[in-house]
């Protein structure tokens, strides 16, 4: 009873399994080679969305930063201001304080050029000014010019921050642009994955369709061979029991087979009822990199090496920030300028003009703190120590990746090679296996080792494909560097973000 529900729960699911193939066989197909499925990775992916937005995000922040050191124009104005109040003056003739009301409307604009000096850390402006002011009891409208006054902001503490931006922005700019490519060459690692994936499934299932049609051959060659006597019950339960295995592992293929191509249709940006068809690539690059060129240009280019040399920079600037913000703290600002107050407007712009002059220090320091400043002091200077320490070890850890993966990869076109040679060996093993089953002259045992050999052989074919591709777009995004073409990555940047 158990045997008889097995074998209609199998017709069932074939049932199903013939359906959903009928209704494949309408679907729309593509054909897809390794090369397209990484140019389509790249260009429509969601992962390489995301990555070209953050890299056009920190475009944008350079761009401010540029912006930034570039003198700015501005304008400030208070086009109507009305005021109504009661305020006590002095009467000089009494010697006695009066309440005096007060009604004015007061207009004023300005213009201003700013800019920033990256050298001393200060900011320089050249300014404009006009103000009018009309009393509304006595009717009086007075004018106040200044036609040009130069005035300069700088802290004396010795802490340029424009200094330090200019140091970090431009290499967070270049560490954006190489980890975007890094981004790319990691986005064509994980299509190569997904790829072989698919491909994998296909091959499980041509497996296990051949497999099946075998095991359906041999069973009924083994129950004409029971009928004779010249093959035992148990070994016939064998053949049954193979021909049942493969029936499931067939229904388990396909099932596999549909979740590969589900994945791959969502990961390069497709409608899950087109039906890719990838195309296995049948030979590699002939291509041994040298280990120490490699590690050359890793570090020249990989964006790592700039997040290191960032933090660095970082910590430097800790320090000076904390030793300017814990102790004596001093700002200079000097203004020199003409200036004219009128109470006619066309003599507001006339000659002779006033002076309009200042200068001031402000002084601001610490008389007893405690220790307080000496012990942020001393904690940036040990954080600092602190990373210098981690960068130099992720130096060497960085190092030596580098030459594990070159290693590791120089290795995979002879194991491409070696398991190609054993496909094709294990395929005439079994071809000779089952020839010799069929004239009784071995058993079941050894044809069902000659079977897992085979399947074993494709097996690690396809991985052999795929780990030396992985390893191939790896060392690429280690090094931003084409080895295959000779050529470095960066030159694929507009092309990559103009698509």
């Amino acid at each position: 009873m158990r045997r008889i529900k097995y074998i209609l729960c199998l017709f069932l699911t074939g049932t199903s399994l013939i359906a959903q193939t009928a209704s494949d066989s309408l679907k729309q197909q593509m054909r897809l080679t390794l090369d397209e499925a990484i140019n389509l990775a790249k260009l429509q992916s969601l992962a390489s969305f995301r990555s070209k937005n953050m890299y056009l995000a920190s475009y944008w922040d350079y761009r401010s930063f540029r912006a930034s050191q570039l003198p700015g124009l501005r304008i400030n104005t208070t086009p109507l201001y009305y005021n109504r109040s009661i305020s006590a003056q002095y009467n000089s003739v009494t010697g006695e304080y009066d309440f005096v009301p007060d009604e004015r409307i007061s207009s004023d604009i300005g213009l201003s050029i700013n800019q920033n000096v990256t050298f001393t850390g200060g900011q320089l402006s050249l300014n404009s000014d006009f103000s009018r002011m009309e009393n509304i009891e006595s009717g009086n409208i007075s004018y106040r010019t200044v036609p040009l006054s130069i005035k300069l902001s700088q802290p004396l503490n010795g802490y340029n921050e424009f200094k330090w931006q200019s140091k970090l922005k431009p290499l967070e700019f270049e560490q954006a642009k190489k980890t975007f490519l890094s981004e790319m060459e990691a986005l064509s690692e994980q299509a190569v994955r997904v790829f072989f994936n698919s491909v994998g499934a296909e091959i499980d299932l041509k497996i296990a369709e051949t497999n099946l049609a075998n095991a359906d051959t041999l069973f009924n060659v083994g129950k004409g061979r029971f009928q004779i006597g010249t093959v035992t019950q148990d070994e016939l339960l064998d053949l049954e029991l193979t021909y049942l295995n493969a029936k499931m592992s067939k229904t388990r293929a396909k099932v596999n087979l549909q979740q590969a191509r589900n994945t791959l249709n969502s990961f390069l940006g497709f409608d899950k009822d087109l039906v890719i068809i990838p195309l296995i690539p049948d030979e590699v690059p002939d291509l041994k990199v040298k280990a120490d060129e490699a590690l050359t240009l890793a570090k020249e280019n990989n964006p790592q090496i700039l997040a290191l040399e960032a933090r660095m920079i970082q910590a430097n600037e800790n320090i000076a920030r904390t030793r300017s913000t814990s102790g004596l703290s001093a700002d200079l600002s000097a203004n020199l300028g003409i200036n004219k107050q009128s109470k006619d407007f066309d003599e507001a712009y006339k000659s002779p003009f006033g002076d309009d002059r200042g200068l001031g220090v402000s002084i601001n320091a610490p008389i007893i703190d405690w220790g307080t400043r000496r012990g942020q002091v001393l904690m940036a200077k040990s954080n600092k120590q602190v990373t210098e320490a981690e960068v130099k070890q992720a130096l060497i850890d960085f190092e030596q990746d580098v030459v594990m993966n070159i290693l590791e990869f120089n290795l995979q076109e002879e194991q491409v090679a070696i398991s190609a040679k054993a496909d094709t060996v294990a395929q005439l093993g079994f071809n000779v296996t089952k020839q010799r089953f069929m004239i009784d002259k071995v058993d079941v045992l050894k044809l069902n080792a000659a079977r897992n050999n085979l399947d074993n052989a494709k097996r690690n074919y396809i991985n052999a494909l795929s780990n030396y591709w992985r390893g191939y777009y790896t060392i690429r995004q280690i090094t931003l560097f084409d080895f295959e073409r000779n050529e470095s990555l960066i030159k694929s940047l507009d092309y990559l973000l103009d698509n």
